[in-house]
């Protein structure tokens, strides 16, 4: 690799990915104590010293976008968090009870019945409103699957994915939507004149208030269990990274059904109340889904040491998810433990008083330890029928976080060491020695995935670290003029910096700062640019750049960290030790 510009000259024995990796990272003002994975010898060697390894982060490093686009409900400009009600997953809600949706009916809110009364009653006074529920029900009736849930959770995919009435249409192309969803898509053209015909507009509105007062009831409550799992985590949940986790409350759906989906970077619950009341329980899990999957996905890289693990579950009864994807598995026990630690279990709790007698204070010692007794052996069942349901991870987890509630860091703060710490040869022979039931429980959490194309694939491809793959992509996508132009030149700057061509690099970047509209990326590629001046030991036209980034305001706080932090200081390359070890995330939509 040839000496491109001078103050690289210095640092020529740097291998091509760690100089890419230094300059796509910015740092933190503190160190981070994580420390990389220590390799095992061979039974009977010594183990090997080796010198140390600058940092790598983790996580993919290119600050790119997300692959899934967001369903119809979420407001670019909104909460990352929020509570809501949808109109057209009203419809459809509806339409399926007309058309002999009737699970758990005796046990949903009055509000259900209510709304089937007055669609029933305008039924009986038009028969074109008849004619059109015929017709969308004909439609249902050929559609069904052989699992009721499979069943409803395609049209709670399409309900998400459609715009409000009267349009009633996709909200993004066929392609992008969720895959269970274009089964049932032609449905729409149908739903538009039930909607029209039985005036299902003025039903809605009609009953907003009882939608509200159903929202209303539930803010409390999902408050508090966001806060109390924070806590926990030791995790703030102020800021925004560009996730949103949404619950939608749709009282015409059975109460015993939670829809979770998880499309690209948003996490949508679909939970019907009672009373005021959802399954908090199953909300509360696809919470931990939002706060830990994306600390885990960030160390994918890393679990391959553990794919030996899937060996041991081929019998177990989990989906196949679970038994063909280590980090799936890896982050579905690590939820499962958190809940066994902070599950109520029912148990009366004792506590003991300083001002007691002697004897007294014998009795409440033993009450007391028999309480913390009891409930170790409850918390315990729930991780042995998780360990035999196949969530093979879930005891080791477990253990790691009773040692975690006594100090002080994060979970963000102590994942690494979670997940660099196993010993993997002791959680298989573990492992092996489970009892797997015969049958088990899936996730309420769905992930969608979709086909990838053109700049989304090389995108992934990046991730992936498959360099000459996300090149051939872009390029491609240039030469074909499909996709974005700027993000085609963007995602060739960061191909170029893994190839060690850092004229290339500013080159690309620079036509993305030309070409882009989109702000996140114009605000990246600038900050890119500056950091490529700071190690060519050009001050002036770095803060330039930097200044540029934050020009763009394109609102994440990432940005703005990266941009600061390069006003105050230039950008470096690593000596001898680590890197800075924060990567740029993933760019949200």
């Amino acid at each position: 690799m040839r000496c491109f510009v001078r103050s690289l000259c210095r640092f020529r024995g740097l291998p091509v990915l760690l100089l890419f990796v230094a300059i796509t990272a910015f740092g933190q003002d503190q160190p981070s104590s994580e420390q990389a994975p220590t390799q095992q010898a061979p039974a009977g060697q010594a183990p090997t010293e080796k010198a140390p390894a600058a940092k790598i982060p983790d996580g993919p490093a290119p600050p790119i976008p997300t692959i899934a686009k967001p369903p119809a409900l979420v407001d670019p400009n909104g909460p990352a968090i929020s509570l809501q009600t949808s109109e057209p997953l009203f419809d459809i809600a509806v339409v399926l009870n007309e058309c002999g949706y009737d699970q758990d009916l005796e046990n949903s809110d009055p509000l259900r019945q209510h709304i089937r009364d007055e669609v029933n009653q305008y039924l009986q006074g038009s028969a074109v409103a008849r004619d059109a529920r015929d017709k969308v029900c004909n439609y249902i009736a050929g559609h069904r699957l052989g699992n009721a849930g499979h069943d409803l959770a395609q049209y709670v995919s399409l309900a998400l994915y459609t715009t409000p009435p009267p349009e009633l249409k996709p909200s993004v192309e066929l392609p992008d939507l969720p895959p269970d969803s274009t089964q049932v898509v032609e449905i729409l053209p149908l739903l538009r004149a039930f909607v029209e015909a039985t005036e299902l507009h003025a039903i809605w509105a009609a009953n907003r208030a009882a939608y509200e007062d159903e929202v209303a009831k539930l803010h409390d409550p999902l408050t508090k269990m966001i806060l109390a799992t924070n806590v926990y985590l030791k995790m703030p949940t102020s800021g925004y990274d560009g996730r949103r986790f949404i619950v939608v409350v749709e009282p015409m759906l059975a109460p015993s059904e939670t829809n979770a989906r998880v499309y690209g970077t948003d996490y949508v619950v679909v939970a019907s109340p009672v009373k005021g009341v959802i399954n908090m329980q199953q909300v509360r899990h696809t919470y931990l889904h939002y706060e830990i999957e994306p600390l885990l996905y960030a160390r994918a890289t890393t679990m391959d040491r553990m794919l030996p693990l899937l060996k041991t579950v081929r019998n177990a009864p989990l989906d196949y998810t679970f038994r063909s994807d280590i980090v799936a598995l890896v982050i579905e026990s690590l939820i499962r433990a958190v809940e066994a630690r902070t599950f109520d279990t029912g148990i009366a709790e004792v506590k003991t008083t300083s001002d007691a007698r002697f004897a007294n204070m014998q009795q409440q010692t033993k009450a007391r330890n028999a309480y913390v007794q009891a409930v170790a052996a409850a918390r315990q069942k729930v991780v042995d029928t998780d360990m035999s349901q196949g969530y093979v991870l879930t005891q080791y987890y477990y253990d790691q976080l009773i040692g975690f509630e006594q100090h002080s860091a994060s979970l963000k703060e102590s994942i690494g060491e979670m997940v660099y710490g196993m010993d993997v040869e002791t959680e298989m022979s573990r492992a092996k020695h489970v009892q797997f039931a015969e049958t088990g429980s899936s996730d309420v959490v769905s992930h969608a995935p979709r086909q990838l194309l053109g700049l989304d694939l090389a995108e992934m491809k990046l991730i992936k670290g498959d360099t000459a793959g996300a090149q051939q992509l872009a390029q491609q996508a240039l030469a074909q003029k499909s996709g974005d132009p700027a993000y085609a030149d963007y995602i060739l700057g960061q191909t170029a910096l893994m190839s060690g061509n850092m004229e290339e690099a500013q080159t690309r970047f620079g036509d993305a700062v030309r070409l882009s509209k989109d702000p996140r990326t114009l605000a990246w590629a600038h900050i890119y640019l500056g950091r490529i001046h700071d190690v060519e030991e050009d001050r002036d036209e770095a803060v330039a750049e930097y200044k540029a980034a934050l020009t763009v305001r394109d609102g994440q706080a990432d940005t703005k960290q990266a941009a600061e932090k390069g006003l105050k200081q230039p950008f470096a390359l690593p000596h001898s030790g680590g890197a800075d070890n924060d990567a740029a995330p993933t760019k949200p939509q």
